[in-house]
């Protein structure tokens, strides 16, 4: 390591230039020389992966030239070099483009309004008519802007919460319901994570997202380990299985779908297969209203 530290810096911000580090840094390390095609002779290795100067042969690129990029410094780098390094760090879609807003910052929006996110009328109420489908929109940061009474029964009557904790990540890891509510609770928080590391390598001046990572990272010891290894994918579909304290065990499927007109809002919907005992528990739920809702209140976190 080249003793580059990732900290939030002044204002209540990210350091890019840590972010970009490791992550080169944690790429780098889970290669190995026999991966991609390198003898495994010479020196005694120190750390594992490949070391910096067979990433940047593999590259086409200095090692001087990667060492820099490395240390931070993307300043200048061209999307060519940078698709290289990406060609031979054998990165996935979603980390190629995660090297790009971190490496480039002038391509990045400008930095997020400090106004909450709105979500349209016509959409709040087309929530409301997916009867028997739980719903909700996320925004930045994973908070939670707006779902269905199906929604609410499933996940957690989330208006019982202040609007600043409402927020999918808090809930996650500092709720011990949810804890017991995802019965791969491990693979939920990681898939969690990834979403912020994104979400962080789009807006690094957000310091709503800062002060969340900040948080999290000071009372979740899982946390702060999914956070060091700066894994960054996009999951858009599959399938949750719950442990719901009224209806026991249920496999939902998940789509989720961006917005055309802000694509930092997402709508996210649950939907079971139809004629299965989730099914009949998803009914159940919907016909117990307000009863459903109020098992499944959150706590404040």
């Amino acid at each position: 390591m080249d003793g580059t530290e990732e900290r939030p810096e002044a204002g209540g911000t990210l350091d890019r230039r840590a972010g970009l580090s490791e992550f080169l840094r944690t790429r780098r390390a889970r290669l190995t020389p026999r991966e991609v095609g390198l003898p495994e002779f010479g020196r005694r290795r120190r750390v594992p992966g490949l070391r910096r100067e067979e990433l940047a042969q593999l590259a086409g690129v200095s090692v001087t030239y990667y060492t820099r990029l490395e240390q931070g410094n993307g300043r200048n780098v061209s999307a060519e070099v940078l698709d290289a390094i990406a060609r031979a760090l054998r990165l996935s879609d979603a980390e190629h483009a995660h090297l790009m807003q971190l490496a480039k910052p002038t391509a990045r929006r400008k930095k997020p309004s400090a106004r909450s996110q709105q979500v349209r009328g016509s959409l709040r109420q087309l929530l409301d008519t997916l009867d028997g489908v739980p719903a909700f929109v996320t925004g930045r940061r994973a908070d939670i802007l707006a779902w269905n009474r199906m929604a609410a029964a499933v996940f957690g009557d989330w208006s019982e919460l202040p609007a600043p904790e409402r927020n999918w990540a808090r809930l996650l890891f500092l709720d011990p319901e949810y804890r017991e509510l995802y019965v791969e609770w491990e693979s939920k928080t990681a898939d969690m994570v990834s979403f912020l590391r994104m979400d962080a390598g789009r807006h690094p001046d957000d310091p709503r997202l800062s002060s969340l990572i900040g948080e999290l990272s000071m009372k979740s010891e899982e946390f702060r380990r999914l956070w060091a290894t700066h894994d960054v994918k996009e999951k858009s579909h599959g399938v949750k299985r719950l442990r719901h304290p009224l209806v026991g065990e249920l496999t939902l499927s998940f789509e989720t779908f961006q917005l055309p007109d802000d694509s930092e809002q997402l709508l996210i919907t649950y939907h079971a297969e139809q004629g299965s005992p989730t099914a009949e528990s998803l009914r159940l739920l919907a016909s117990w209203g307000t009863d459903a809702r109020a098992s499944r209140r959150p706590k404040r976190v």
